[in-house]
């Protein structure tokens, strides 16, 4: 698909699904000033309070699984989806059962609505973890990389279906242009995840043997992307969105100020399964895989061809990351 060279038509009405999650909140701001979107739809499962709300948005609640999600993209009269939706995190009491739901169930119905009411263009929120945690991975991904989500990790399995999913419909229904970015690891001023909390801890884990290099993207930088992508200017097509070059668990641990602790990964392995047994820990043996062997994303194409440049780096994106974490009197960096 990315052989592809015309450029999307500008969105004029747009609907933006998990639009009040971390990364929704952000993009709807922004699509809010966009002088050539005339109509905008925030649809999440979750009621947005008055006193964030835009005079600009319409807010809709509505669970992605939903199969009235055609009736509302019929209603508004969208001709451009950003489909954020999905589980990054699973909260306490989730199963893999509701995570596929949401995640490959709650997109299939996206793609129906789309069809079913003549969309022009589906720009879909990926992620570098559907090229999986694998010990051949190539030092630097492409997008014509194969995409081999670990089945044992929900969320990269799950990225990896949705994404077989909408090749298949390029194949089917040429006519609904996609644009499906794989994100990298995603930090920003409010950013609360699994990751983060890897770099809070009072030294970090490095596995013998291994660099587990990381590639960042400042939010602000996928919200320009998604921005781009609905501006007319944009090429559709399948593009790895992290900032330039990557940074090692060594050179992380170096930029706060702690000292690695280098654990074989035979012996990270049998603790990690021995917590899982016993409770402790919420992570399994299998955690390893994606501590050691983490898919690092080149981002030519996305500057080339789609023709967007994130304005951080992946260590200008970390070190923004850390000092955001300072001034809210948090800090993840050891004070000389």
């Amino acid at each position: 698909m990315n052989a592809m060279t015309d450029k999307a038509p500008a969105a004029r009405r747009v609907l933006v699904t998990g639009a009040d999650g971390f990364l929704g909140r952000g993009l709807i701001d922004a699509l809010a000033r966009e002088p050539h979107i005339e109509h905008l739809v925030a649809v999440d499962v979750r009621e947005v309070p008055v006193a964030r709300r835009s005079p600009r948005v319409a807010y809709v609640v509505e669970d992605v699984r939903d199969r009235a999600l055609a009736a509302t993209v019929e209603a508004h009269g969208i001709d451009t989806v950003v489909h954020l939706a999905s589980i990054v995190t699973p909260g306490k009491g989730s199963s893999r059962a509701f995570e596929h739901s949401v995640d490959v169930g709650g997109t299939r119905n996206v793609i129906q609505a789309c069809l079913a009411h003549g969309v022009a263009h589906l720009v879909v929120s990926s992620s570098g973890a559907a090229y999986g945690y694998h010990a051949d991975n190539p030092a630097w991904l492409t997008e014509e990389h194969a995409l081999r989500g670990n089945e044992v990790f929900a969320y990269a399995h799950h990225k990896r279906l949705v994404e077989e999913m909408l090749a298949e419909t390029r194949v089917a229904h040429p006519a609904l242009r996609q644009t499906v970015l794989r994100i990298g690891t995603i930090l920003g001023e409010r950013v609360d995840n699994q990751i983060t909390a890897l770099f809070e801890k009072p030294r970090l884990i490095a596995i013998a043997g291994s660099d587990s290099p990381f590639v960042f993207v400042w939010d602000e930088d996928v919200t320009g992307a998604i921005v781009h992508a609905l501006s007319g200017e944009a090429v559709p097509g399948c593009y790895n969105l992290a900032g330039d070059g990557a940074l090692t668990i060594r050179e992380i641990a170096a930029r706060l100020g702690k000292k690695p602790r280098v654990l074989p990964a035979g012996l990270l392995r049998t603790l990690l399964r021995v917590g899982s047994s016993l409770g402790v820990s919420r992570y399994g043996p299998e955690q390893l895989d994606f501590l050691r062997y983490r898919p690092v994303l080149l981002n030519t194409a996305l500057k080339q061809r789609f023709g967007y440049t994130p304005r951080k780096t992946s260590a200008q994106a970390f070190d923004a990351f850390v000092a955001a974490r300072a001034a809210q009197g948090r800090p993840v960096k050891v004070m000389a």
